[in-house]
């Protein structure tokens, strides 16, 4: 099966750049989450933190 779909891959011209944008908007992605992470103010966080808890 796998052979299948991987012959049938190959025969389609340009296919090779769809794993390196999956792979950068993958990256991205991570990268600006872990900056966000490192760069949100203190009382934001605690402001939504609480907002389950909050009737």
């Amino acid at each position: 099966m796998l052979k299948f779909i991987k012959g049938h891959m190959e025969s389609i011209t340009g296919i090779e750049i769809y794993p390196i944008i999956s792979l950068t908007i993958f990256f991205s992605f991570f990268v600006i989450l872990f900056w966000w992470v490192f760069t949100a103010k203190k009382e934001y966080i605690n402001k939504v933190s609480s907002l389950p808890l909050d009737k």
